[in-house]
């Protein structure tokens, strides 16, 4: 949703058209993961209560659970154990060591020559 100056009071006071229109809700990681939690565990019965009164759908958890097995998707794909990027950041040192040595053995080799 795009953000007008019609959203906003001005500033003699006056509230736009807009003004009172209710505002998308925003939901922390933390939230999310403790009402997935709550609702897993939850019975039949006791998961529409959940929803009641948290004021969430169904959609809510679907999108949510969605979300939450595709970042643990992702983490497992990565294989990243330890600092994120640690093996490419091995791969360029090593490449970077090989480099070093060839450049180091031409120029040994140059030095024997010229002298």
């Amino acid at each position: 949703m795009t953000m007008t100056t019609a959203d906003f009071a001005t500033d003699d006071g006056v509230m736009g058209p807009r003004a009172d229109r209710p505002k998308r809700r925003t939901f922390t990681a933390e939230f999310k993961a403790q009402v997935l939690a709550e609702y897993d565990a939850a019975d039949r019965e006791e998961r529409g209560a959940i929803l009641r009164r948290e004021g969430l759908y169904t959609s809510h958890i679907a999108e949510w659970r969605k979300a939450a097995d595709a970042s643990a998707r992702a983490a497992l794909a990565s294989g990243a154990r330890g600092r994120p990027g640690r093996d490419k950041r091995d791969r360029e040192l090593e490449a970077l060591r090989v480099r070093a040595e060839k450049a180091e053995a031409e120029l040994a080799g140059r030095g024997r020559r010229w002298t």
